[in-house]
């Protein structure tokens, strides 16, 4: 949101994620055209968008790792245990 930078916070919150509203803020701010701060809008959610598909994938991959790993972890665990019981008998 750097670009955006004379919206402030408070703003970005009553705006709530209404494009029009956030159109018309960027108009008065900035002195743009409507098309152009329309776009922008646009290219903003898009961007958005990209980035939590990304982030939603490297989360996938994240638990995919975690969950192998904890199976291998598991699984050594069990043998120790095996192990341990086989050499109290």
């Amino acid at each position: 949101m750097h670009r955006w930078g004379k919206l402030m916070n408070d703003e970005l919150a009553a705006i709530a994620g209404k494009h029009e509203e956030l159109v018309g803020r960027m108009q008065e701010k900035y002195g743009l055209a409507k098309e152009v701060a329309d776009q922008q809008v646009k290219d903003f959610k898009k961007t958005i968008g990209q980035l939590k598909k990304s982030n939603g994938q490297l989360q996938k991959s994240v638990r995919k790792v975690t969950k192998a790993g904890t199976s291998h972890v598991r699984g050594k665990s069990r043998v120790r245990q095996t192990s341990r019981s086989a050499g109290k008998k």
